[in-house]
């Protein structure tokens, strides 16, 4: 699942939570969804501050061969 999709679909998830109406079981398996999709959300955000921080760590490395 994408971040993008993992992010709309937490926004619902936590949508419906506030909305309440829900019985005590829904609201369960909301939350774990939720739970479930942030998570997901965490993953991608450290994946791609991993790949910055590699990018910026070779951009200066290369930097310092030229210079």
């Amino acid at each position: 699942m994408s971040y993008e999709a993992a992010r709309e679909e937490l926004v619902e998830v936590v949508r419906k939570l506030e909305a309440g109406g829900t019985t005590l079981e829904e609201s369960l398996a909301l939350w774990e969804r939720g739970e479930s999709l942030a998570t997901t959300c965490q993953s991608w955000l450290e994946g791609a501050r991993e790949r910055l921080t590699k990018a910026q760590e070779a951009s200066e490395e290369k930097s310092k061969k030229t210079n």
